[in-house]
């Protein structure tokens, strides 16, 4: 006898999008309905209706600052990853170099990067680069502890089967400890993409450029120094949209990465 097929609505990837994009129609309804109903000014709280309508109306400027946003974000992002994992294989290699350096890399996660900002832009003559650094500084610490736990985390019985079997340190890191990572990396890149989308935002907020080749906050700088609201918001809810999408797609390549073979993934099926 066949199984019955899963209704539609009961499948788990479609309640993941259905059931966030209800709530979100909800949020939205009531946040229209509150400022109609209360008549509040647009110059305090824009309605949705508006603020779409602006973000129409000013799309070609407002697309142009997210590419730029997102071209730092990307930039740093990539950096973040690159040096972290460096860092990381260079910690599992020896305890005593982990014990000696790991507190720096807490040190840079501690610090406030606004407080740093104004000095790395100093430094870094290049726009472009000193923003990178900043977001980079912001994106570094989750991909360096991530990894650093994943190479560690390996079964110990495996572990002893390696050194019975006199393998090198290279093919123990490549066959034992990278694949043992890899969930925790992945899981490293969804903070870290997020934290990069901040760390370049915050950069522009510190650096305060303008000109043709702006991001987003400068134009959120813009809007509030002119009273728009309403293109306050539409930027805003560009950059959350933006950190919408790299999460997504950090979920995917963990998806495409681990499906097939990882519990965490498959489970989920």
């Amino acid at each position: 006898m066949k199984p019955m097929p899963t209704p539609l609505l009961s499948q788990p990837r479609v309640q993941r999008v259905l059931y966030p994009s209800l709530v979100a129609v909800v949020l939205v309804a009531l946040w229209q309905a509150l400022v109609v109903g209360m008549e509040l000014p647009p110059y305090l709280i824009p309605s949705p209706l508006l603020t779409m309508q602006t973000l129409v109306g000013d799309w070609p400027t407002l697309f142009a600052s997210l590419m730029i946003t997102m071209k730092i974000t990307a930039l740093s992002f990539i950096v973040a990853v690159v040096v972290g994992v460096l860092i990381s294989f260079l910690f599992v290699q020896s305890r005593l170099i982990e014990t000696a350096l790991f507190p720096y890399a807490v040190l840079l996660q501690v610090t406030p990067i606004v407080a740093i900002a104004p000095l790395i832009i100093i430094w870094v003559k290049q726009p472009t680069a000193s923003l990178v650094v900043c977001a980079t500084l912001v994106a570094l610490f989750p991909i360096i502890s991530n990894t650093t736990l994943g190479l560690r985390s390996v079964d110990p019985d495996l572990q002893a089967y390696f050194k019975m079997n006199r393998a090198s340190r290279l093919q123990t890191l490549w066959r034992l400890r990278i694949p043992s990572a890899l969930p925790y990396f992945f899981g490293g890149l969804r903070i870290s993409s997020g934290l990069a989308l901040i760390g370049a935002v915050v950069a522009e907020f510190v650096a305060g450029t303008g000109g043709t080749n702006t991001g987003l906050a400068y134009q959120i700088l813009m809007a509030g120094y002119q009273l728009d609201i309403p293109r306050m918001f539409a930027a805003l809810l560009l950059i959350s949209l933006a950190g919408v999408f790299l999460f997504v797609l950090m979920a995917w390549l963990t998806k495409l990465a681990l499906g097939s073979w990882h519990a965490s993934e498959i489970a989920q099926d």
